[in-house]
């Protein structure tokens, strides 16, 4: 079985062939241009370096959020076009069960993605019986009630994102020797996660309908607020 994964949900853009248990390739990409521009081009690249046709994919997993609104829209908007296309199964992939995913050690692993206006989304997880466990759902909170939730309820920690990174040392500054931070290569949402996620649900038969697979946002977009201001006054 053959799996295209995605995700830009971030500023990386990635995308990866997996066959199985093996990764036949990966390509990542962080970059000011829009992902509309790269993506296409990205995945027929990969395609084409392993001599496969998108025709010849089993199954597609996609990261759905949170994100980036105009990301997270490309990126699932292209593999459900694929999936329609060649009526092939799709699985949506949280971008932060993918980011802790990448992490397969220490007990508490709180993913961290930006959300501007010093705000993160995230989650908690743990790993229990060689499987990812979601302790916490995701959520949008502000970085310092969210290093008050840690602070009290974790002994220790092991955090990674773009997140974590732009709020480094509010991070370190509050919970000192509780936090580990992790390693560049592991900071974002690898499409190879995606896709090993994507045949783990599959096989224990959990799939979405490509035709109302939607991103999950978890706040509104500018424009939806600014709307919504409009309506009000």
């Amino acid at each position: 079985m053959k799996i295209l994964a995605l995700d830009t949900s971030t500023m990386m853009a990635t995308c990866a062939i997996l066959d199985e248990n093996r990764v036949l390739g990966e390509y990542s990409l962080n970059q000011e241009e829009t992902h509309s521009e790269k993506l296409v081009p990205m995945v027929k690249e990969v395609l084409g370096s392993l001599d496969l046709k998108v025709s010849d994919i089993d199954l597609y997993g996609v990261a759905i959020g949170p994100g980036s609104f105009t990301g997270l829209r490309i990126g699932v908007a292209t593999v459900k076009a694929f999936a329609h296309l060649f009526n092939k199964p799709v699985v949506g992939i949280s971008t932060l069960e993918a980011l802790a995913f990448n992490l397969p050690y220490g007990e508490t692993i709180i993913p961290m993605i930006d959300a501007r206006r010093d705000r993160v989304y995230t989650g908690v997880y743990t790993w229990e019986d060689g499987k990812i466990k979601t302790i916490m759902e995701p959520d949008v909170l502000n970085i310092y009630d969210l290093l008050d939730i840690i602070d009290k309820c974790y002994a220790q920690v092991l955090v990674n994102g773009d997140g974590s990174l732009l709020h480094k040392e509010k991070i370190k500054g509050r919970l000192k020797e509780k936090v580990i931070f992790s390693t560049i290569g592991n900071n974002f949402c690898r499409a190879t996660s995606i896709g090993e996620l994507a045949i783990i649900k599959y096989n224990e038969g959990i799939k979405d309908d490509y035709f109302t697979l939607v991103p999950e946002y978890l706040r509104e977009s500018q424009a939806q607020r600014e709307l919504r201001e409009r309506e009000q006054r």
